[in-house]
């Protein structure tokens, strides 16, 4: 069943724009048909269209779902602007596999340079394949994909999180393999994790000589070296085993 995030007043779901135009033209349903709506409390009800107009679609709640759905810790990924459409496949596989916000990064080594005038149309862009991949995924709220930053603006938007790291593959080529366990076990539900990792030539020795001043701690992903776009789904792989299967 098709799952929409929408406007909620008490038993009825508000549907306009972009989703409107999915229900109507492209699934075709009609009155009576039935959906999922999320409202901003990332509250989910199975509707039935209950009205469809020239530019909003009304559904009146059935039933309240209840079940938690969201990883029990947040995770945001900050990721070194990769080339490419390599940064839309991390948002979309991240936001399946529960991430709560992506933060792309300015990085050292970045081939991609941002432009501001520009860059409008790319963030409309991401968010919506972030919404998307959230209605797919069943997920009760969308990710939310900021404008990239520089490594300034990230040791300073650091002190709001909990569990700081940064992939760093020299640590997996020496054979680390402690440091994210410790940290995942470390953690209590509710807490948060800011995952930085760098883009294809990956991160140099003074950015993460500079982040592990501010507190990050560098940790190896598996004996492996892995590609920018694989490993925060191996890092959000493992937050869900460890979080999630292991309960």
């Amino acid at each position: 069943m098709q799952r929409y995030f929408a406007k909620n007043e008490e038993d009825t779901f508000i549907i306009q724009e972009d989703d409107y135009h999915h229900i109507v033209r492209v699934m075709r349903m009609d009155i009576d048909d039935e959906i999922y709506c999320v409202n901003d409390n990332q509250q989910v009800a199975r509707c039935t269209i209950a009205n469809i107009s020239e530019n909003e679609v009304t559904a009146k709640v059935l039933q309240w779902i209840e079940g938690e759905i969201e990883l029990p810790v947040s995770v945001s990924i900050v990721s070194g602007m990769p080339k490419g459409d390599k940064l839309e496949w991390i948002i979309q596989k991240g936001t399946e596999l529960g991430a709560y916000k992506f933060i792309p990064f300015i990085a050292a080594r970045s081939v991609v340079k941002w432009d501001e005038k520009k860059g409008g149309k790319k963030l409309v862009r991401w968010n919506k394949i972030a919404k998307e991949a959230a209605e797919q995924s069943h997920r009760t709220l969308i990710p939310e994909v900021s404008a990239p930053i520089d490594i300034k603006q990230l040791i300073r938007l650091a002190e709001d999180y909990d569990v700081k790291l940064v992939a760093y593959e020299e640590e997996a080529r020496e054979g680390e393999s402690s440091m994210l366990t410790k940290s995942l076990k470390s953690m209590t539900k509710g807490q948060s994790i800011l995952a930085v990792f760098g883009p294809e030539g990956g991160l140099n020795e003074s950015e993460v000589a500079l982040l592990k001043d501010y507190g990050f701690i560098t940790c190896g992903l598996g004996p492996r070296i892995l590609r920018t776009e694989t490993a925060p789904l191996y890092l959000l792989s493992a937050v869900s085993y460890h979080f999630e299967l292991m309960e």
